[in-house]
């Protein structure tokens, strides 16, 4: 084989690895140097046979109302937004509001505009964070299905620029 495309070669395929390490890294950032943070969670169906135990998990601010966000009638999907949040009861953050702009400070999530449906009163955007599958061992998977029966909370771990990662789920 010839040194040039042997070289060219083992240059492509560490490219490749220094891709797979920056996923990694990126994925796992929020997990190593984020901030903890509880959010109630809203009961979901938690197995698939395709994905194996994993239970999917929604939040009351995975549904905000448009009236909240600025100038949303120009908002499309895939567009990212920062829903800001603040202390509530129990040590649970809530919706204090939405910005377009990454916000300087405070804790903050950041999500993409997945649809908007209306309502007869209101309209709504549904957001994803990101967050929204936990997977675990077969052998907790019923006893996850029982904590979002009730109403369990996942634990996050939010970095400073909005991403956040599940760190667990325990009952409420």
């Amino acid at each position: 084989m010839n040194k040039k495309l042997l070289f060219s070669l083992s240059l492509a395929i560490f490219f490749q690895f220094l891709i797979l390490i920056g996923m990694y890294v990126s994925a796992a950032l929020p997990l190593w140097t984020g901030q903890e943070i509880r959010l109630k969670t809203i009961p979901v169906d938690p197995r698939s046979l395709f994905r194996g135990n994993y239970a999917q998990l929604q939040y009351k601010i995975s549904q905000i109302e448009t009236k909240h966000f600025p100038d949303s009638k120009n908002l499309r999907n895939g567009e990212v937004v920062y829903i800001i949040l603040k202390p509530g009861k129990n040590e649970l953050y809530e919706f204090a509001r939405v910005s377009l702009d990454r916000p300087q400070e405070g804790i903050f999530l950041r999500a993409r505009i997945e649809n908007r449906w209306y309502e007869e009163k209101a309209d709504y955007f549904r957001l994803k964070f990101g967050i929204e599958a936990f997977f675990a061992p077969k052998d907790k998977a019923l006893e996850l299905e029982n904590k979002l029966r009730e109403n369990g909370i996942a634990v996050l771990m939010v970095s400073s620029s909005g991403k956040a990662r599940i760190k667990g789920i325990i009952e409420n």
